[in-house]
């Protein structure tokens, strides 16, 4: 089994930072591509970024210059730098990892629990 913890979340005033991390652990051979998606209360998940194993990166249009992610492979873990906080960023914010449990099984995508982000006004 693979579970992923998110951390990093909390309560930040408009136009401040917080940097969100997520570790993936448990039967792991290999991680695919990495990302975070967010939900808001009455709306559907969305994406927010992803990274390749490679380090190829895209963004939500909504988020781009201000958000970053990057990845350390050695370590299992994909972070979110989040900068210049708006009070529409306000969500709860979910890794998502696509793991191989081993070399010739295919790829399957986990879900961390979300760690919740509130910008306040």
């Amino acid at each position: 089994q693979v579970q992923l913890v998110e951390s990093g979340g909390g309560l930040v005033q408009a136009g401040g930072s917080l940097r969100l991390s997520c570790v993936a652990s448990g039967s792991i051979f290999r991680v695919n591509d990495m990302g975070w998606y967010r939900q808001a209360p009455g709306k559907q998940r969305e994406v927010v970024a992803r990274i390749s194993s490679g380090g190829s990166t895209n963004y939500a249009d909504s988020v781009k210059g201000r958000f970053t992610i990057s990845r350390d492979n050695a370590k299992n873990t994909v972070y979110l730098q989040m900068n210049n906080l708006k009070p529409e960023d306000t969500s709860v914010y979910y890794c998502n990892c696509n793991v191989q449990t081993a070399w010739l099984a295919g790829g399957r995508d986990y879900w961390g629990k979300g760690t919740l982000v509130t910008v306040s006004s």
